[in-house]
């Protein structure tokens, strides 16, 4: 137990460094969203860079990986939106965004910085599959969902879409595949320099992530936030297990130790951290935000028991 609370404690402690400074002043949330900033378009993509360009390709793009990702959170969308809709009774927006919450993980700001504690050789490659599953995939696919809920916010999914171009995540992606892909030579002066940034991303991800959560309340709303929250950390994952097993049967090569633990860990984080900023664009920040909260909290207790088992 000792050894687990070694891993998942720093971690927390961060978060809760970050909730602490914003909250006595320190840092503001206009401050903490420069912070953001740099760590979205700086120190990540060159994370996303480094693991890629200095990796065989066939090390990178793990179909196993990307299938059993794709299919378990477009799964958990489907359980999240009609169990929603038909159980908690819940209109076809805030289904939406409920399926929004169980199906797109905080790969970035609380998976990656959690990889790099437990399985640190894969933390980049399990954080550019996930991207792509994501950023190609859920995201655009639960915009358009919200699109046909209602009117409103109807530049959201064109936004998002055009975006995806200049998204330098995106674009490390792109570039560190072309060179893993072309063998292409880097100087080490560059690969110093990338490597520099990207070590960045870790310890300021998790202060970010507790700044946000300054402010937020949970109260009156247990009826909607725990059955998200239960369907992000259990189901999600759950459902990736599930997924694995499927997809071995139909001879897909199976995972390597520290991959197969990456994917699990990235389905049993809190929701993406830009879940209530897409929801504010459709009037649903406030629920977001209370499941947001309630969902980070209660990660503390279902990861520790996790990383017991895997």
């Amino acid at each position: 137990m000792l050894d687990i609370l070694s891993i998942t404690g720093p971690i927390y402690l961060s978060i809760l460094l970050g909730l602490l400074a914003t909250r006595n002043g320190i840092f503001t949330k206009n401050e903490l969203q420069v912070l953001g900033k740099f760590v979205l378009k700086v120190a990540l993509p060159a994370l996303v860079f480094s693991s890629l360009a200095g990796r065989p390709i066939t090390e990178i793009f793990n179909t196993t990986y990307l299938a059993a990702y794709l299919i378990a959170s477009l799964i958990s969308l489907i359980i999240g939106y009609y169990s929603s809709r038909y159980v908690l009774k819940e209109n076809r927006l805030a289904a939406t965004f409920n399926a929004m919450g169980v199906s797109c993980s905080n790969s970035g700001f609380i998976g990656f910085p959690i990889l790099l504690l437990i399985v640190p050789d894969v933390a980049g490659v399990a954080l550019a599959l996930n991207v792509i599953v994501e950023n190609l995939v859920m995201i655009p696919l639960l915009l358009i969902m919200a699109e046909r809920s209602c009117s409103a916010g109807h530049a959201m999914l064109g936004k998002t879409l055009i975006g995806l171009t200049k998204n330098p995540l995106m674009i490390a992606l792109i570039t560190g595949t072309c060179v893993s892909v072309m063998e292409i030579p880097l100087p080490q002066a560059i690969t110093r320099t990338v490597e520099l940034f990207s070590r960045a991303s870790g310890a300021l991800s998790l202060f970010i992530i507790g700044g946000t959560l300054v402010g937020l309340s949970v109260r009156g709303m247990n009826h909607q936030i725990f059955p998200v929250a239960l369907g992000k950390l259990l189901l999600h994952p759950i459902t990736i297990l599930a997924t694995i097993w499927v997809l071995l049967k139909f001879g897909f090569p199976p995972l390597e130790t520290d991959l197969h633990r990456a994917i699990i860990i990235m389905a049993a984080i809190p929701m993406m951290g830009t879940y209530t900023i897409l929801a504010q664009a459709y009037g649903q920040e406030r629920t977001a935000s209370a499941i947001m909260l309630f969902t980070t909290m209660l990660s503390f207790f279902t990861l520790s028991g996790l990383l017991m088992v895997i």
